[in-house]
């Protein structure tokens, strides 16, 4: 019997190890069919991106009055630029000048996707060396994107020929200008990498200890990055995809494909330790470290989730990148690299560059000071917190265009002398009318307007069957704080001027501008609410606790309100709308992130018996070390972004760099440990009619008691796999 029983335990052991090889090959397979994939398909969908069109606020004057315009007066286009000519030696009045603008003319009415070329009138405030035509451009934002080109290079060989050099023209408008952002932001991302990647490596292996353990990590998180371009790629098939979005997908899917990368190969090298096999160890990381990578990731999705919710296309698209990076480096994180480590443990160690463990005493030190003391360092940290928060009340936001950035460009050279003409934006004002009514009488509000000293002309177009346009022309650079106050100041004289009943639609990129402040200031509550109700949703089951959830709001909360404060001291600009917005977003997803995998392990030790304040000292000394090498490389990663010339970029870098370094060090190393020691078994507390609706694991009706001062210690040479309904205790 014992014979068969050998045979039997063998065969299982082969069978499980086939099983196991046939996994690791199909798992290789896959990963490496969908890198190729990225490779060939990034190139090809990335090399052309736009969305410009994606700023439009959904439902709002100026969607609607673009989309009336491009229907009605498809001539007029879905959106204008501006051809600006000058000279140094001659006037608009001079005969060559007017040949070469004549000839400019009649070569860009004839680029295909280009509509009417209308004069804009000269008037007194104008530089006489300078002249400007307003184009229509056909098309959605990838095809007006592919137009501008043609179309400047069109005008430049016509004005050429036409006044022997003397004459020089540029496109400046919405379009032109996001071309030269793309270019700019494509060299800076390329510049960013260079920089961050060698530096996060150098950081990796001076934390972990070792090169070759360092360079497993960066495979797996270069492995996530490639498949999210990839992914992001396809995304711009269905969706404009601007270079923001890129700059987001990339950045989060390196960051957490670090973070997530760092934390299982944590726990793998600690089962290795402990005399696990190569095979057995990998297992016993999925099964705890994975697990937890797995809610983390959750946590990510969840409050990028809610940004879903926003009436703009280029917020949502921003969401769905950041989404799609968060869950292919998770997966990576617990099929790829499981896979991997087991086949690369011998370069683990490899390249010495310090003892290992090294670093570990310190931090059991801290720990067990922090559990004597809670009381001081909680309220010294929550004072910092709250002085460095405190400046955000003061945040200025808006929209900027970067000039500084733009200057070396031609769009944005161009922009620059439209501003000094006082011609700096155009506003168009849709009538609709029915069919057989005749034109718009906009005699009076024309008058009207052009006694207004903000105004610099108004002109009235009509298609000759049922849409009359009024272009009005003024002096307020589009990111000014006026351009809105103009743009509604105009809506009330037209409302009050115009025929009774008379329909009237705004549009132009200062009405654009205005209904994306609205809409942002309309979405921001509707957001931070979703954000903090999926947070504790998510929070709830995972700990089974109703203390933790709060406690997780409130720090992150303080931490994101700090880094608010921390932006606006340091750098003291103006805040891009959308940046809030993403701050609120994955910050929040980030700092979720840490709390998991620090209090799952404070609970996983609770639940082996140990008192709150062993488990929370144990907790903290055990993921200190990861947590802290993680967020250095999260925070490194976003630093990168600081040296780009794009301000919302930098902006976004600075908030999400300055909040991961203050969450890892004073919000996780601090206050959380702090608060869990003074609270004791209150931290899993969970009323019983909650408790009602989250089984126990294995279908356990009971309560795990919360251990007593002096209790014995439970131990087991394993630890037991993360599930969201352990370490609970209800009353």
């Amino acid at each position: 019997m014992p014979a068969y029983e050998n045979v039997a335990v063998r065969s299982g052991r082969e069978a499980g190890s086939r099983l196991r090889s046939l996994s690791v090959r199909w798992s290789l397979l896959a990963w490496v069919v969908a890198a190729l994939a990225a490779v060939l398909v990034v190139p090809v969908s990335l090399g052309q991106l736009g969305g410009t069109g994606a700023l439009l606020a959904d439902g709002s004057s100026s969607q609607r009055a673009a989309a009336i315009i491009e229907e009605r007066m498809p001539a007029l286009g879905g959106e204008q630029v501006v051809l600006v000519f000058s000279s140094q030696t001659l006037t608009h009045e001079d005969a060559v000048y007017e040949d070469a603008m004549s000839s400019a003319a009649r070569a860009a009415a004839a680029v295909p996707g280009a509509g009417h070329v209308l004069a804009v009138p000269h008037h007194p405030q104008q530089d006489a060396r300078h002249a400007y035509l307003l184009v229509g451009l056909r098309g959605d934002a990838e095809e007006r994107l592919r137009t501008i080109p043609v179309l400047g290079e069109t005008a430049r060989r016509a004005v050429a020929a036409g006044s022997g050099g003397r004459v020089a023209v540029a496109v400046t408008g919405a379009t032109p200008v996001l071309s030269e952002l793309i270019a700019t932001d494509m060299r800076d991302l390329r510049f960013v990498e260079a920089v961050t990647v060698p530096a996060a490596l150098a950081l990796l292996v001076f934390g972990l200890g070792y090169a070759g353990a360092a360079m497993v990590v960066l495979v797996a998180a270069g492995v996530g990055v490639l498949v999210s371009a990839g992914a992001l790629a396809a995304l711009s098939w269905a969706v404009p995809v601007d270079t923001m979005t890129l700059v987001v997908a990339t950045t989060v899917s390196l960051g957490l494909g670090l973070d997530y990368a760092l934390l299982l190969l944590t726990r793998y090298r600690q089962a290795r330790d402990e005399g696990c096999a190569a095979d057995e160890a990998a297992d016993r990381a999925v099964r705890t470290a994975g697990r937890a990578v797995l809610w983390c990731a959750g946590a990510v999705v969840v409050t990028n989730a809610a940004l879903l919710t926003v009436p703009l296309e280029l917020v949502r698209t921003l969401a769905l990148a950041a989404i799609l990076a968060t869950v292919i480096t998770a997966a990576v994180a617990t099929t790829l690299l499981p896979v991997l480590l087991p086949v690369l443990d011998p370069l683990l160690s490899r390249g010495r560059v310090r003892r290992a463990g090294a670093a570990a005493a310190p931090w059991e030190r801290w720990a067990r000071h922090l559990m004597r003391r809670p009381w001081p360092y909680l309220i010294g940290a929550v004072v910092l917190l709250g002085t460095v928060a405190a400046p955000a009340a003061g945040l200025r936001m808006g929209v900027d265009l970067d000039r500084a950035s733009l200057a070396h460009t031609e769009a944005g050279a161009a922009l620059v002398r439209m501003e000094k003409d006082h011609l700096a934006n155009v506003t168009l004002l849709a009538l609709p009318h029915p069919p057989g009514h005749g034109p718009v009488d906009t005699l009076e509000l024309t008058e009207a307007l052009h006694a207004d000293p903000r105004v610099t002309t108004a002109i009235a177009l009509d298609n000759g069957r049922d849409l009359t346009v009024v272009a009005v022309a003024d002096g307020i650079p589009v990111d000014h704080p006026e351009a809105g106050t103009l743009v509604d100041d105009v809506h009330r004289l037209a409302a009050r001027t115009l025929p009774p009943g008379q329909a009237v639609l705004r549009g132009g990129q200062s009405a654009t501008v205005a209904d994306l402040r609205h809409a942002t200031d309309r979405a921001m509550w509707r957001v931070a609410l979703l954000v903090l109700i999926g947070a504790f949703v998510l929070m709830l089951v995972v700990f089974r606790s109703l203390l933790l959830p709060v406690k997780a709001i409130v720090m992150n909360l303080l931490s994101t309100g700090a880094a608010l404060g921390l932006l606006v001291v340091v750098l003291g600009q103006t805040v891009n709308y959308g940046v809030p917005l993403l701050a609120l977003t994955v910050v929040f997803g980030l700092s979720l992130d840490y709390e998991v995998f620090l209090v799952h392990r404070i609970t996983e030790l609770y639940r082996k018996g140990l008192t709150c304040r062993e488990a929370v000292a144990r907790g903290v000394s055990s993921t200190a070390r990861p947590i802290t090498l993680a967020a250095a490389v999260m925070a490194l990663v976003f630093a990168g972004l600081v040296t780009t010339h794009r301000q919302e970029i930098q902006q976004l870098g600075f908030l999400v760099a300055v909040a991961v370094l203050l969450d890892a060090t004073l919000i996780r190393l601090v206050v959380v440990p702090a608060l869990m020691q003074l609270l004791g078994h209150r931290n899993w507390w969970l009323p019983r009619p909650l408790a009602r609706l989250w089984p126990h694991p294995q279908g356990q009706a009971r309560a795990l008691p919360a251990p007593r001062p002096g209790s014995p210690t439970l131990h087991t040479d394993e630890p037991e796999p993360f599930s969201p309904t352990e370490g609970t205790t209800t009353t």
